[in-house]
């Protein structure tokens, strides 16, 4: 079943509505087409009792100022590019620099601030949201008109399926990701440090200042970054200080690259204890940014909540950060026309005793 009602307005007057699709136990997703931000994950526990696991806002105000992405449709190009520049075929495009000396997550405004058109879909045991955005030749300064769908489906297996697809008239780039905040305590459980995080990745891409990928490989062994039997991660942060690479990042936020390339796999699991609520990662993306909220310090939270440092995490699954400047790290990121960007992620629940 989908539901809508209205979510304030835009400055300019712009109504904004929310989406919410809920299944048959009463499981619900909740989708706003500003930003096509993800607001609230309702999912139940080990005893059946629901609770919201993203973190985000109860009105429109705070997603129009810093919200640190929460929930966020991710574009054109998720996560960092050294300097904001990159070149193909021999011309060289400038982007916004928003991050320090660097571009993140499309620049200063990117999809996540922008009106997205949403077709709501009900079907059998699923319900999809179908939306849809044309960013400009020239917008942010990226070359090429394109034109990007994203289909949010939420079925009765409580899994979110995210599928990003889109085409161009030029090369460009385009690296789409999604950037919900997980707690599977609840949204106001306090940290993540009770969670235990699987990934199934050997090494990671190292970063240095600014959080830019140095260009090559850092075996995970023998660091806090082994996660592949699953590490609890307050263990892991307890490392922040003495790890360079943490220390560098006030915690995790560092790009994970998968074992399964670009197959569709199982990329992560993650488990909270008390609750019985598990969360696995199904991707056929090579990379999951993990981002333990290091730098996060947001009020008026759903019900006032407060969310601080490690309040949350975020998988962002993902071709690897700055790859245009990295042509030997795994895959593309230009899309050329002609081709169809088309990839999708999957963050299933369900719970355990």
């Amino acid at each position: 079943m989908i539901t809508k009602r209205p979510f304030g307005a835009l400055p300019d007057g712009t109504p904004v509505t929310e989406y919410t699709m809920k299944n048959a136990s009463g499981a619900s997703v909740s989708v706003i087409d500003y930003g096509g931000i993800v607001r609230s994950i309702l999912v139940p526990d080990r005893e059946g009792a629901l609770a919201d696991v993203a973190l985000g806002f109860d009105t429109l105000e705070p997603y129009l100022g810093d919200h640190g992405c929460m929930g966020d449709t991710v574009g054109r190009y998720g996560n960092r590019i050294a300097a904001g520049r990159f070149t193909l075929d021999g011309q060289t495009y400038q982007l916004a620099l928003n991050n320090g000396e660097n571009h993140l997550h499309g620049g200063f405004e990117g999809f996540s601030r922008k009106m997205w058109a949403i077709e709501p879909k009900e079907g059998e045991g699923q319900d999809s949201l179908r939306m849809h955005y044309v960013s400009p030749d020239g917008e942010e300064n990226y070359p090429g008109t394109l034109d990007v769908f994203v289909t949010y489906t939420w079925d009765d297996a409580c899994s979110l399926s995210i599928r990003y697809q889109a085409t161009t008239d030029k090369p460009t780039l385009c690296n789409l990701t999604n950037h919900t905040y997980f707690n599977l305590g609840g949204h106001d459980h306090g940290t993540v440090a009770d969670h235990a995080l699987m990934i199934d990745s050997d090494v990671i891409t190292p970063v240095r200042e600014g959080l830019i990928p140095t260009g090559g490989y850092m075996p995970v062994a023998g660091t806090p970054f082994d996660m592949r039997k699953g590490l609890l991660l307050g263990a892991g942060l307890l490392h922040t200080a003495s790890c360079p690479q943490m220390a560098l990042a006030g915690g995790y936020d560092h790009n994970f690259v998968l074992r399964s390339g670009e197959a569709m796999a199982l990329a992560a699991t993650l488990i909270c204890a008390q609750t019985g609520r598990v969360m696995d990662v199904i991707t056929d993306q090579p990379g999951v940014q993990l981002y333990t909220a290091s730098m996060t310090d947001i009020g008026g939270g759903k019900g006032g909540a407060h969310y601080g440092r490690y309040s949350a995490l975020c998988l962002e699954t993902q071709h690897f950060p700055d790859a245009p400047n990295n042509p030997q790290f795994t895959g593309t990121t230009v899309l050329r026309p002609g081709e169809l960007y088309d990839t999708t992620t999957i963050y299933a629940f369900r719970t355990e005793a």
